[in-house]
């Protein structure tokens, strides 16, 4: 059992992540999406440093090197910030399950900017992995019908999701640089999170939301238990089993296991948001987790 634990780790943040944008769904069409994201990360980075005090003996590894601080924060700025900016209207707009479908563009979006900007190659097997991956979203996508003013949303959270996947890869393509050696992932995913909580709140105490988020947040009971809930399972729990796999098993066996959540997402969507879809968006959705797989594994 001990020689798979990066596996295990890795279909743990899969399963974690799963919980975790059930949660934030609920969340953000309670709060606002933007309310969500900036809660989740203090509550997020609150538990990472209570672990990290109870672990270390420290609330923040003061002793980590700067170019480990800087990747690591930068990491956190582009893909808990920026990334998941999207990502949370996303989920308010088309839900948890078309939401993490496009999210599992992700290692498709990683594994072309580490071939323009770090010249990894791309071989036959990737290709295909990538061309699988996109006919299957594209599958699922386009299985919508009907017309109007929910089209408009529809379209406007696939960009959305698009573009949440575009801030995850580069955030994941710049960690990387920061976990190497036995640096632990406690530690790395408390320093990207408290980056992001850095800049997040900055950004809010310059546009004048601070006190708004804050009272909005404690005066809605589901939305501030379901924020909490999400902040636990997600950026918590989630991000430090990836961490922890990311360092343990290969890239491909890690992101491919993570990306799973589009499939533990189908029947949860199908039951317990009544969602209704065709057996187009799960044989769709298969081809698509296939086409993953194969961009690392082949």
């Amino acid at each position: 059992m001990e020689n798979y634990l990066g596996e295990l780790a890795a279909l743990g943040t899969s399963l974690s992540f799963s919980f975790g944008s059930i949660m934030f769904t609920i969340a953000g069409r309670e709060l606002g999406s933007m309310n969500v994201n900036r809660t989740r990360l203090v509550i997020a980075a609150i538990l990472l440093a209570s672990v990290h005090l109870l672990t270390f003996g420290s609330i923040f590894p003061f002793d980590a090197a700067p170019e480990r601080l800087f990747w690591l924060g930068i990491s956190g700025v582009v893909g808990l910030v920026i990334g998941d900016i999207f990502l949370f209207q996303a989920l308010v707009l088309i839900g948890p399950r078309l939401s993490m479908l496009m999210m599992s563009l992700a290692p498709i979006m990683a594994a072309i900017m580490a071939w323009i900007f770090l010249g990894e190659r791309l071989s036959g097997g990737k290709i295909a992995g990538i061309l699988l991956t996109v006919g299957g979203i594209a599958w699922v996508i386009l299985e919508k019908k009907g017309h109007g003013e929910s089209d408009r949303e529809y379209g406007r959270g696939i960009l959305l999701g698009l573009f949440g996947a575009i801030g995850q890869a580069a955030g994941f393509v710049l960690a990387k640089n920061g976990v190497g050696g036995e640096f632990s992932a406690i530690s790395a995913n408390l320093i990207r999170m408290t980056s992001a909580v850095i800049a997040i709140w900055l950004l809010t105490l310059f546009q004048g939301q601070a006190k708004k988020t804050i009272s909005t947040f404690f005066s809605n009971r589901k939305g501030m238990l379901a924020t909490s809930g999400g902040a636990f399972a997600g950026p918590f729990l989630g991000v430090s089993l990836s961490l922890f796999a990311l360092q343990r098993v290969e890239v491909g066996v890690a992101s491919t296991l993570t990306a799973l959540p589009p499939i533990f997402l189908l029947p949860i969507s199908y039951f317990v948001f009544k969602e209704r879809f065709g057996w187009g968006a799960v044989v769709g959705t298969l081809v698509a987790m296939a086409g993953v797989a194969a961009l690392f594994l082949v």
